[in-house]
């Protein structure tokens, strides 16, 4: 679902980047576990620390995208890797290819963890082949110290105030472009419907000639400098934004949000199964968590890790104190099989359109 990284992954602090630069100059096949993960999303010393834990060394490699990953992965047979890192729909991918191995339960202990309801994703009901990671929502990100009037629809976004007129951007990747017209349209956003994609194919159309850019990567620096004034964003990605610009805001507009998950998985093809889930159990302790929920601004689907976020941590990105009753009421973006072949054509034509 990524052109570019989805929401991934702007480095919050320069010492994320060392230590993922530290992990990645491990020498190769020195280490236990091979861990593939997007840049700064997770801790620089959680290998060291996980070492410290169980005794096992591991190696952090960096993809950029699910597809970059899917490709190696597929390619392979899920050889060379233990854990990886992927949204929801690639993992049910690799699951359907026979390439994730089942999650012993009885090896992850800290699953206990998990909210009740990310115990119940509908991509992975009893997290039987991943382990969510991270889950949140793609709204609406604006300056509200420049935005007359504060957005409330995906309509704001795609047939936009003469005001916002080249002051907009959307997200490239395929998935999350496509769900802002879907969403519009009062769509599932998984729809296949050749008809009901032809109407979001020339609502996306028609708001192409309103937009900015289609960015993944740079649309909250663009919030900040004050070149866009209102784009779409995942929410994590908005509060980047809002900590160097309080006046950034983000919303989720009254048509509603899909519910994206990052997931972790464990390759059938790893040789180190015991290992992997160790290291999954690691990540899933209510400390190591709250970690990425306070340096990379997502929510994590612990209990324990969200409940121990400073007060003011919330009060400062308010929809990292979204409920998680919330949440989960929106709509899974699901593998839609052979139908990614017609999603990725709309979009070439899209972006292809004058």
């Amino acid at each position: 679902m990524t052109a570019t990284s989805p929401r991934r992954r702007a480095l919050k602090v320069s010492s994320i980047a060392l230590g993922l630069a530290l992990a990645l100059s491990a020498p190769a096949g020195a280490a236990d576990l091979v861990i593939s993960n997007w840049d700064g999303y997770m801790a620089p010393d959680a290998m060291a620390a996980f070492k410290a834990a169980t005794g096992v060394s591991g190696e952090v490699v960096v993809h950029a995208t699910n597809e970059e990953i899917m490709g190696k992965l597929i390619a392979a047979g899920g050889k060379g890797y233990d854990v990886v890192f992927v949204s929801s729909p690639f993992a049910e991918v690799l699951n359907k290819l026979g390439l994730t191995e089942p999650m012993d339960h009885a090896k992850i202990p800290n699953l206990a963890n998990l909210y009740p309801e990310a115990t119940k994703l509908p991509h992975d009901v009893g997290n039987n082949f991943s382990v969510p990671y991270t889950w949140g929502t793609t709204g609406l990100c604006y300056r509200s110290d420049l935005v007359k009037v504060a957005p409330t629809s995906w309509s704001d976004l795609l047939a936009p105030s003469d005001a916002l007129k080249g002051k907009t951007t959307m997200l490239a990747t395929d998935r999350w472009l496509l769900a802002a017209g879907q969403l519009d349209k009062g769509f599932s956003v998984n729809e296949t419907d050749p008809a009901k994609m032809a109407e979001v194919k020339n609502l996306l159309i028609s708001a192409k000639k309103t937009l900015l850019a289609y960015d993944d990567t740079t649309f909250y620096s663009k919030l900040v400098s004050g070149e866009a004034l209102m784009v779409q964003a995942w929410d994590g990605w908005c509060n980047y934004g809002i900590s160097e610009k309080p006046e950034i805001k983000y919303v989720i507009p009254k048509e509603g949000s899909d519910l994206w998950v990052d997931t972790m998985v464990v390759m059938k093809a790893s040789e180190h199964k015991d290992d992997a889930f160790k290291f999954i159990n690691f990540m899933l302790d209510a400390k190591n968590h709250a970690w990425a929920a306070q340096n990379i601004d997502y929510k994590v689907p612990n209990k324990p890790a969200m409940e121990s976020l400073p007060a003011d941590f919330l009060v400062k990105f308010p929809n990292m104190a979204m409920p998680v009753a919330d949440l989960v009421k929106f709509e899974q973006l699901r593998d839609v099989g052979e139908a990614q072949r017609d999603y990725s054509k709309i979009v070439s034509e899209i972006k292809a359109a004058q």
